[in-house]
């Protein structure tokens, strides 16, 4: 029953005129009372409220390092500055390009499949692979090659196909200089443990994976692999996926090792800047495209035989530096050509 309610009744049931006065200091009395339990019901209210509100912020702030079990995750295709992207699944990716890294700013948010990032963790973001996704990268200015692993989205700067976090950027040796020409390929057994983890499959699924590859991408020390020296682009088609050049069969060749376990080259392999702005299997749509980029330099049309097909690639450059790589890509696409890329080989 509420208070005015039983203000009412006691109003009823003592009708007298010797108590009307005795009625009417007990109701504000009672009047008072209750305002004073109200008031601290809404104190405390407004206190549980700050509590929850610091307590989401505490959940969020910079720095938390709490681990969080992320999901599997592909998404749909989105837009970013005039750009489509399109998450799939692609068991032979491979791609090459200039790679960045991230690390304060975002240190101890969610990430896009949500994981807590952790800049001190080998992990990376990128545009299409699902997640979580184990990849190897490899700086192709000093040979430096690591596992890792994929569990956020971006970047989303043109001309960028991963972006790492520090630790990465650091094991492999540009955190100072910001870029790296790199190579990415995707480990598919790797990848298929870590999104049976993700997905909570059955044990026995697990088990299978378990055997050639470890569950996360670790924190402390990075397993490495045996890899070939870098080769090969990766090649787009303005109608459907193609398929990237295989690299070459594996060299005989001394592999040196740093304190985290990270391969190292002996010899780094000298690379180009290009913007591909196409690829057709037409040879008549490359001369179209060629003859609309002459305002920006002389395009070339390189011939790729990739599975089997021929492609016609059209592609400015050789380009001097990544700094001047990055103003050619912004003029291109600002022209109307948003698929363009860097590409390094």
């Amino acid at each position: 029953m509420q208070l005015y309610e039983i203000l009412r009744f006691s109003i009823v049931i003592e009708p007298t005129e010797s108590r009307k006065s005795t009625l009417r200091l007990w109701g504000r009395a009672t009047l008072r009372t209750a305002c004073v339990i109200m008031g601290l019901g809404v104190a405390l209210a407004g206190c549980s409220e700050a509590q929850l509100l610091i307590h989401g912020a505490k959940q969020v702030k910079p720095g938390n390092t709490g681990k969080t079990a992320g999901y599997y995750k592909v998404g749909s295709p989105y837009q970013i500055k005039s750009v489509w992207y399109y998450p799939q699944d692609e068991q032979d990716y491979s791609e090459t390009g200039i790679a960045s890294w991230y690390g304060p700013g975002f240190h101890g948010k969610e990430t896009a499949n949500g994981e807590l990032f952790d800049e001190n963790e080998v992990t990376a973001a990128h545009r299409t692979l699902p997640m979580p996704s184990v990849v190897r990268v490899t700086n192709l200015g000093n040979g430096r090659s690591i596992m890792v692993r994929v569990n956020d989205r971006g970047p989303f700067a043109h001309g960028r196909i991963i972006d790492l976090s520090r630790r990465a950027a650091q094991l492999l040796g540009f955190e100072r200089n910001g870029t790296a020409r790199v190579r990415v390929e995707l480990l598919p057994s790797e990848s298929e443990q870590a999104r049976a983890t993700a997905r909570g499959d059955t044990p026995g699924v697990t088990q299978v994976a378990q055997q050639t590859a470890p569950a996360a991408a670790p924190s402390g020390r990075v397993s490495v692999a045996s890899i070939s020296v870098p080769s090969g682009v990766r090649i787009s088609n303005d109608a459907a996926t193609s398929a990237p050049q295989a690299p070459p069969p594996t060299s005989n060749v001394n592999i040196n090792r740093t304190q985290d376990d990270v391969i190292v080259m002996p010899v780094a392999q000298e690379t180009e800047l290009f913007i591909q702005a196409g690829a057709f299997q037409s040879r008549e749509n490359a001369d179209r495209l060629s003859a609309r980029l002459r305002p920006f330099g002389t395009p070339a049309i390189q011939v790729a035989e990739v599975a089997g097909k021929t492609y016609y690639r059209v592609r400015l450059g050789p380009l001097q530096s990544v700094e001047i790589a990055d103003a050619m890509l912004e003029r291109v696409i600002d022209a109307g050509y948003p698929g363009s890329t860097i590409i390094v080989e």
